[in-house]
């Protein structure tokens, strides 16, 4: 991950605004829980790639059980919004929020009963140095669990999907499932599964985008600055064209590391 922070505040604002408090990626709880079906994490120590604003992280504990969370980021923008929302909610004891720097995991072999990330692997280029860094801080038996944003191929993106990424200036480092499987199981995760979630988001993405000339519009604009609101609106045209074309293919990804 780049250690350059974009998400500053006026863009975790209107993204909590947008996708809900504490929310920097689209789904909300029902999509956080579609990640870790199956998965029963009571008693489980849990690392948390990505934090952001520290709402899933929170979910993780409160939500789905899980016994400690650790949650990384490389922005301090976004680690300061997930350490007030930890503390004002007196969770410090369940969750540990900390920066980091792009590279090496620094945790010990064996650490974690799941690692897991939502869209936030999108933002890191090397997914096989990735890949073998969870594996190594996975426990025997453990889970990998994770949604990212991928590109339906190997290879150039097209002018549109080059254009949206440009227009998100997120440092996104696309890649395609083939990639993903095999980074994965090379580095010695087992039951690999990747799910496609395209129908979902390109549904979802094109309700997003009329929203833009909704009721909210106005007070957005407000909030938020007419110019920010009209950058905004360009992104989602752009993604929206992406995803309906099937270039973009959100997934979740799941694996486990064997005993």
């Amino acid at each position: 991950m780049t250690a350059s922070d974009h998400y500053n505040d006026t863009t975790i604002k209107f993204l909590g605004d947008f996708w809900g408090d504490g929310y920097m990626s689209p789904g909300g709880p029902k999509e956080v829980a579609r990640v870790l079906e199956g998965l029963d994490l009571n008693d489980f120590s849990v690392l948390d790639i990505g934090c952001g604003s520290g709402q899933i992280t929170i979910e993780l504990v409160q939500q789905h059980g899980a016994k400690h969370v650790t949650g990384i980021d490389v922005e301090d923008t976004v680690v300061a919004a997930t350490n007030k929302r930890v503390s004002d909610l007196d969770l410090t004891k369940n969750i540990e929020i900390r920066k980091v720097n792009p590279g090496p995991l620094p945790f010990d072999d064996n650490t974690f009963d799941l690692v897991f990330s939502k869209d936030s692997i999108i933002h890191i280029p090397d997914k096989e140095a990735l890949a073998i860094e969870a594996f190594r801080v996975t426990q025997s038996g453990g889970y990998f669990a994770a949604a990212d944003w991928l590109i339906s191929h190997d290879g150039e993106p097209s002018k549109e999907m080059a254009e949206y990424i440009s227009a998100e200036d997120l440092d996104f480092a696309m890649a395609s499932p083939a990639r993903y499987q095999a980074a994965m199981e090379k580095a010695g995760f087992i039951n690999v599964q990747l799910t496609s979630r395209n129908a979902w988001y390109s549904e979802v993405a094109s309700e997003e985008l009329k929203r833009f000339i909704g009721h909210e519009r106005e007070s957005w604009d407000i909030k938020f600055g007419k110019d920010f609101m009209s950058e905004q609106e360009e992104i989602w045209e752009k993604l929206v064209f992406v995803l309906v074309s099937g270039e973009h293919c959100p997934h979740h990804i799941r694996a486990q590391k064997p005993l």
